[in-house]
This record gives structure tokens, C-alpha cells and sequence, in this order.
């Protein structure tokens, strides 16, 4: 569905067709025995020219052109004076600096960046392709407005928990803080905005927004149920739940997580797919993986009793995560990328959804993953069994062993689970994919609006200099790694429709299913 599609050969093959011939035979259409003459003289001038430069070739002259690709031939027109030609060039980027020269000096953010967006628009260039498919939930998160529309009371309602309100006017962003949010959530969450909109200049609308940094969602659907009830506030945040109505946004660590040594995305997914060649699966230790911090979560903290012991081993190695001691050594013992070592690892949450998930699918290792609460953006495309092996929250231990154990009997077929979700992150989670996912949410979000969004006093201009010239340490670097340079050339993915009831309750009857019939083969070897 995703594969690019190329188009545009047959239309451009007919018109090169008609252009040709008509060219060739416009001069002689007056009827006179000269003309006759001539015409036939200047056919058989025609076909020895055509003989010599190899334009006989039917693909070129009638448009023919198979697999061949048409940029890398040159075709001359006879008795025109201007020559043709289509190039497969790209046009020049156009570099969009960060001056933090002149910023310094004026303290106030360029006002020449760009403000239109022009891809790429080539004939004979694949189409532009489908968003993948977890792209669809957008139309669900954003199901609670669809009639009611987003009014200035339902986004000031959502100022209650939220740490900063971001408006955006005509391309440029506007922020007002209320609250701190817990290290550097909010300026990176920030920063992958006003990347965006450097990504696609002019393209994101005008709107405004409430975003919580917090991990846990806080919209309780139980409070908007009703034929009475109040429509929800629009709140933005890392994660949901199927309790609760907030609207889910890529977590700030796409650009980079200063506080741990965590690169951009684009770069770590890189280093993550090199990592998974170091090591190949079958040579991969036999065993279930974790590490990270317990003391989050009661639920993390009974995982570490799954650990080898004299008495039981249930074929898990857990280990718990000390930062501060990370960071005193440089992050030495917390690369990710040297983290494939096991034939599995384990996804857990914490006090909500965790930000290690997108790191652990990425591994080429079969992903467990404990019976989750919460999802993030891209996490309801995953399909159990296909994408990841589900494991009992209520039971962990005895439910780890029985995944190893099934693997490791199971190898081929388990060496396929681990690739399937491998795949899925590298092809379907990769940058582009993220700033997509942006674009239709804030578009989709922004068309709700029925009111004309402006910039309060309290709002200050909020811009790349004005961010990236003040920081520091990891997170300077990771901003400068992190930063869009020029317009994207192609436009955005296009947006998949909404599901219809009978198709999502399928979808969602399907993944209960299968991780039932998951549950049924542990039950019978207890």
C-alpha cells in the first residue's frame, strides 16, 4: 500500500508523440506538387538523421518507455530552435541558517525565513505515497470535536494541567509557558515543532494548543460521556489510554533526550541498524533482556523478580538502570545500539507509557511486551505475534519463560517476529514519517477550529535562534544534529481515511484475539 507508484508515463509518452509529429509535419501542410516534393525529400532526411542519432527507437519516439527512465535521454525536435530537455536534477536546496550572530545582537528571530513550500514535481517520478497505517488513529483522536468543533473555551479548559500553550500564525510559532516541565520535555517537544515548520514552510495552519508534558494522560472519558456532557478540552501529550480522550503527539526524544546521552532519531536508527549486524539473531544470547530504571513502577519493580536465581531461572536477565552512575561515566554501559545482544527483550511502562519502546522494536529481537496500558502514536499499529510476543502482566515470569522457551524451539518463527518489528520501525517510524504524522494532526486539528486563533501578550516569539543560541552541553549538540537545514522536496505523505466501525472493531477484536489464544497455549503447560 505504501510502495511508491510511478505514473505519468503514457500521458507524457502521447503528448511527446503528438509534439513530435506535429512538429515534423506542420510546414508541409499546404497541397501543392512543391510540397510534395519536398516532403518527400525531408522524409528520407528525416530517417537517415533518425538512423544516426538512434532516435528510431520506438520506446523514445512513441512514448514506449518501460523501465526505461526518460531523464537520461536527450530529444531533439527538428526545425524548432529551442531544444528541450528534463532534467533529474533537484533543484538547489535552499539552506535556512541559524544565525546566532545576529540574533545575539537583536535578540529577535529572522524574519526571512521561508514562507512557501515547493516540492520536487517531476512527470515521471513515483507518486507520493500512503501514510502508513497507524496514521488512521489520528481521525480517532480527534473523533471527540468532530461536531462540535474546537472553540477558545474547550483550549483555554485545557490549561488546567497543561505546561506551555503554543500558537502558531501564519508559519510562525508563539509560546506561552505556564509551568516548567520535568527536564527538558517541553524545549525538545518545542524544537521538533519549529522543525516542522521549517519542513514544511507555510504548509502548517494557523492554531493553538495546550500540551502536557506529563507522562500519564489526564482527559477521563467517563467525564465526557453523556447526552448531557461537556465536550473535552483538546490536550496534547506523549500517550493515551482507551480511558481517556488526550491527543497523542511525538514524544520529545525524536530530537534527542540530553539528560541520558539519547541522539536524535535519525541518527540513532542509523547506528541501531548497523548494531543489529554485529550480532545475528541465532548467535544472539538465548535469553529475555531488560534494562531501565524499577523504581517508577510497582509493576517494573516486581519484573526484577524474574531474574536468574539459584532456585528458578525463568529465562530472563534484568538489570536495573543507575543514571547517575551512567553519567558520571559517560553513558558507557548505556548505548543502545550495543544493546542487541539477546534473542528477546522486554517492553515494560513505568508510570505510563515508556519512551524505550521505539528502541527495543527496533533490535531485531523478539519485543515482549507486558500488558500495556497506554499507547504512544505509532504503538497502535502493532499487531501481536506479527510485531511483538504479548506477555501477562499478573504473571510475568512464568509468561517470560514460556516466550523463550516457545522462541527458542520456534526459531525461525521467532527470528521473523523480531524482523517483522525491526522493519516496522525503520520503515514505517523513520524521521519523514514522524514530521508527517505532525503535519496531519496539526492540519486535522486546525480544521476543527471555530474561531480565528491570535497571539495573547503573555506569548513570546519563539524560534530556532532563540532556542538553539542559548543552549549548551547535549543539548546543543543534539538540537544542531537535529536540525531541519532546508524545505523538504516532496510533499507529505498522503493521509489514509478514517476507519468505519465494522473495520475497527475487526482490527481490534483480531490483536484480543490472538494474544487470548497466546494466554490459552501458557495455561496449558502450567
Amino acid at each position: 500500500m505504501r510502495n511508491s507508484i510511478l505514473q505519468g508515463y503514457d500521458s507524457y509518452g502521447s503528448g511527446l508523440f503528438r509534439h513530435f509529429t506535429d512538429t515534423i509535419w506542420r510546414p508541409f501542410m499546404k497541397s501543392s506538387a512543391r510540397s510534395i516534393v519536398l516532403l518527400a525529400f525531408s522524409v528520407l532526411l528525416l530517417i537517415g538523421a533518425l538512423a544516426c542519432t538512434r532516435l528510431l527507437d520506438p520506446a523514445v519516439i512513441f512514448g514506449n518507455l518501460g523501465s526505461k527512465p526518460i531523464a537520461t535521454t536527450k530529444i531533439y525536435y527538428p526545425y524548432t530552435d529551442k531544444i528541450p530537455e528534463i532534467s533529474n536534477k533537484p533543484r538547489k536546496k535552499v539552506e535556512i541558517p541559524a544565525n546566532c550572530t545576529a540574533y545575539k545582537l537583536t535578540q529577535t528571530c529572522p524574519s526571512d525565513y521561508p514562507t512557501s513550500f515547493q516540492p520536487e514535481d517531476y512527470p515521471h517520478r513515483s507518486s507520493t505515497p500512503t501514510c502508513p497505517e497507524y496514521f488512521r488513529w489520528i481521525h480517532e483522536d480527534l473523533r471527540p470535536w468532530a461536531h462540535s468543533g474546537i472553540t477558545k473555551d474547550m483550549i483555554e479548559r485545557a490549561k488546567r494541567t497543561a505546561n506551555f500553550k503554543l500558537t502558531i500564525l501564519n508559519g510562525k510559532a508563539y509560546l506561552e509557558t505556564y509551568q516548567k516541565a520535568f527536564q527538558t520535555r517541553d524545549i525538545f517537544t518545542l524544537w521538533g515543532i519549529l522543525q516542522l515548520l521549517r519542513r514544511y514552510p507555510g504548509k502548517v495552519p494557523d492554531l493553538e494548543l495546550m500540551f502536557d508534558c506529563v507522562d500519564w494522560p489526564v482527559i477521563l472519558s467517563e467525564h465526557y460521556s453523556g447526552p448531557k456532557a461537556q465536550v473535552p478540552p483538546p490536550l496534547f501529550r506523549y500517550c493515551g489510554s482507551d480511558t481517556t480522550l488526550d491527543i497523542v503527539f511525538p514524544d520529545w526524544s525524536f530530537w534527542g533526550w540530553s539528560e541520558v546521552n539519547i541522539k536524535p532519531w535519525e541518527l540513532l536508527l542509523e547506528e541501531l541498524k548497523e548494531g543489529n549486524k554485529r550480532r545475528s539473531w541465532m548467535k544472539r544470547e538465548p535469553y529475555a533482556y531488560w534494562k531501565g530504571n524499577p523504581t517508577v513502577a510497582e509493576t517494573r519493580q516486581d519484573l526484577m523478580k524474574c531474574n536468574v536465581s539459584e532456585a528458578q531461572d525463568w529465562k530472563a536477565r534484568v538489570y536495573a538502570q543507575d543514571w547517575i552512575r551512567e553519567s558520571h561515566e559517560g553513558y558507557k554501559q548505556s548505548d543502545l545500539a550495543s544493546q542487541c545482544t539477546h534473542r528477546y527483550k522486554i517492553y515494560i511502562e513505568g508510570s505510563a507509557w515508556s519512551v524505550s519502546e521505539k528502541y527495543i522494536l527496533a533490535c531485531d529481537s523478539v519485543t515482549l511486551i507486558v500488558k500495556p496500558h497506554y499507547y504512544d502514536f505509532f504503538s497502535r499499529g502493532l499487531i501481536p505475534v506479527h510485531h511483538y510476543w504479548p506477555i501477562t502482566e499478573d504473571d510475568k515470569c512464568r509468561s517470560i519463560k514460556y516466550a523463550v522457551d516457545w522462541g527458542n524451539r520456534h526459531k525461525q518463527k521467532a527470528k521473523a517476529i523480531g524482523k517483522a518489528a525491526s522493519d516496522f520501525i525503520q520503515e514505517e517510524l523513520k524521521m519523514d514519517y514522524v514530521y508527517d504524522y505532525m503535519f496531519h494532526l496539526l492540519n486535522s486539528y486546525a480544521k476543527l477550529f471555530r474561531y480565528k486563533p491570535t497571539k495573547s501578550e503573555a506569548a513570546v516569539e519563539l524560534c530556532v535562534e532563540s532556542m538553539v543560541c542559548k543552549a549548551e552541553g547535549f543539548e546543543k549538540k543534539f538540537m544542531m544534529e537535529s536540525m531541519v537545514k532546508s524545505p523538504a522536496n516532496t510533499n507529505p505523505c498522503t493521509m489514509p481515511p478514517p476507519y468505519d466501525p465494522p473495520s475497527l472493531y475487526a482490527n481490534l477484536r483480531r490483536n484480543e484475539a490472538t494474544i487470548q489464544q497466546v494466554q490459552s497455549w501458557e495455561k496449558q503447560t502450567m
